[in-house]
């Protein structure tokens, strides 16, 4: 069904609201939701309120918890999000990282005591509006090996990155760094779907292709010691140096209720204009683009099926589950 964006963003306050959050970290989560559901990424909009609806009502998710931070440099900062929202604590942190990429160039925001930050490609993007380069990263809670291990011991750790376009349609690049994302896994549960062979093992290392078992076995690193990599990388930045849980000291969104997420982020912006004037950098980015639109094929850069879906949003309203929008009720 098709829904305004702006009525979809106020049914989503008026439920969190009812369920126990502040008007900040609801709207934030608003904001964060209708954009996904805008852009097609609907395994990160409306699909997971019940959740945090759960978690706040278990007392895990503080959904009216204070953000504070901390300078730690001209271009530094961390971030406590106190519990709350990752949304809300991930586009506080890229803000701050664009408003001190202003002031030096470039800005970066380690963000600690947070939960679970949604699309990575939304933060990248608030980047590219104010014409800078943008990396997000998070961690999350082990469902991926080790390359050559055979226990869960980090997450999915999405990475993002995106650049400014003159036309609007940044270019924005989200991944998770394991063979396939937890989203992915719970589709294709809920469909009876099986997994594409190669992504996932039991715990004695076997391969499995039952979503249902994912649970008791793990999934592999994409490109295998390359995602292993890039995991560790956002283990790294988001986990370690920000003081967010490591490892099992992130815990599951929907299998753990005895504590609070615990997730770390890391926000970068970087200023274009401190290396060349806009104009400049819009003329080389859109010669790259035509280099790789005429180098044979359907060549379609990162992002640009979501602009697409954005603008069909805006003029005949998003397109969301009809199911899952009737079913959007305090406390379910």
């Amino acid at each position: 069904m098709r829904v305004a964006p702006e009525v979809l963003s106020g049914k989503i306050i008026r439920i969190l609201t009812e369920g126990g959050a502040s008007a900040a970290q609801a709207e934030a989560t608003a904001r964060h939701m209708t954009w996904c559901e805008m852009v097609g990424r609907h395994n990160f909009g409306i699909e997971r309120i019940p959740i945090h609806l759960k978690r706040m009502k278990a007392g895990v998710l503080n959904g009216a918890a204070e953000i504070n931070v901390e300078r730690l440099s001209p271009s530094l900062a961390r971030l406590d999000g106190g519990g709350g929202f990752g949304y809300a604590a991930a586009e506080r942190g890229m803000a701050d990282a664009i408003a001190i990429a202003r002031e030096t160039g470039i800005g970066a925001v380690g963000v600690k005591n947070s939960n679970f930050f949604g699309a990575g490609a939304y933060y990248v993007n608030m980047a590219a509006d104010a014409s800078m380069i943008g990396l997000a990263l998070s961690n999350s809670f082990p469902k991926v090996v080790a390359h050559g291990g055979l226990n869960p011991v980090l997450g999915t750790n999405p990475f993002a990155f995106g650049a400014p376009r003159q036309n609007g349609d940044h270019l924005l690049f989200d991944m998770a760094t394991s063979a396939l994302a937890g989203s992915t896994v719970r589709e294709h549960l809920e469909k009876a779907k099986p997994l594409p062979e190669g992504l996932a093992i039991d715990a004695q290392g076997q391969p499995i292709t039952d979503p249902a078992m994912v649970a008791d076995g793990a999934l592999l690193p994409f490109g295998g010691p390359k995602g292993f990599g890039l995991s560790l990388l956002v283990e790294i930045l988001a986990g370690v140096i920000t003081g967010a849980g490591v490892g099992d000291g992130v815990a599951s969104m929907y299998n753990d209720f005895s504590r609070n997420g615990h997730n770390g982020h890391f926000l970068i912006a970087l200023d274009i204009s401190r290396f060349m004037p806009m104009a400049h950098y819009n003329a080389r980015f859109d010669g790259l683009a035509a280099m790789l639109k005429a180098s044979g094929g359907h060549v379609m850069l990162p992002g640009e099926v979501r602009w697409e879906n954005w603008r069909d949003a805006l003029a005949h309203g998003a397109e969301v589950d009809g199911a899952k929008w009737a079913a959007l009720t305090t406390g379910r």
